[in-house]
């Protein structure tokens, strides 16, 4: 290996040490008691040094961001094979909503933390692919729905988020511990119970 192959390589772990530390102080103390200096006592370096990798707090939770929706994505892919459209959005909307019930912070860091969006706001040229992609995995099979007939008089855009909004809401009323202050009887298994009710509405589609 030549010189430049190792410092590239060694620039890489470091930057991916700095990240590792970054999500365990977040797991562990939340965004706001995460701050440069400890994620470089965590590491055992100076302040300085995560200077050379990342511009500041939000660029490196824009990163833990993108790792996120990178997993969401491994996930909702896994099933895009399925050759039902619907059955394949039934199918998307299950994983989404099992990843975010399985990894709550993560997906508060996706969805609910501002940070990452402030990084993407100050910096020209960065957008939020991430989402549009996830937009994307779930608009192809609207889209092949709609042609066969489903969805009647909407647009395969406004049915997407319509879905996913729905998706959304029902994890995120689960992970902030809102549904669970609800007085209804099926309180342990509402999500999957309302899910298989947006399931039914998409069967009569």
């Amino acid at each position: 290996m030549g010189v430049a192959e190792r410092k590239l390589r060694e620039k890489e772990q470091l930057r991916n040490l700095i990240l590792d530390a970054a999500r365990t102080l977040f797991f562990k103390y939340g965004y706001e008691k995460t701050s440069i200096r400890n994620i470089a006592d965590n590491i055992e370096y100076s302040p300085g040094i995560i200077y050379h990798y990342f511009k500041d707090k939000n660029e490196i939770f824009h990163a833990l961001h993108r790792e996120g929706f990178k997993n969401l994505q491994l996930e909702i892919e896994s099933i895009v094979n399925i050759a039902d459209p619907i059955g394949r959005l039934k199918a998307i909307g299950m994983k989404y909503i099992q990843f975010a019930i399985e990894n709550p912070i993560v997906y508060e860091l996706m969805f609910t933390l501002e940070a990452p969006m402030e990084y993407i706001a100050q910096e020209d040229g960065v957008s939020w692919d991430e989402g549009h992609f996830i937009f994307e995995l779930i608009k192809r099979p609207v889209r092949e729905s709609i042609m066969k007939g489903c969805f009647r008089g909407q647009s395969a855009e406004a049915a997407t988020y319509m879905i996913w909004a729905a998706l959304h809401g029902l994890v995120s009323l689960k992970i902030s511990k809102r549904s669970n202050l609800l007085n209804v009887n099926e309180k342990d298994n509402l999500i999957l119970n309302s899910f298989q009710a947006f399931c039914y509405m998409l069967d009569r589609q």
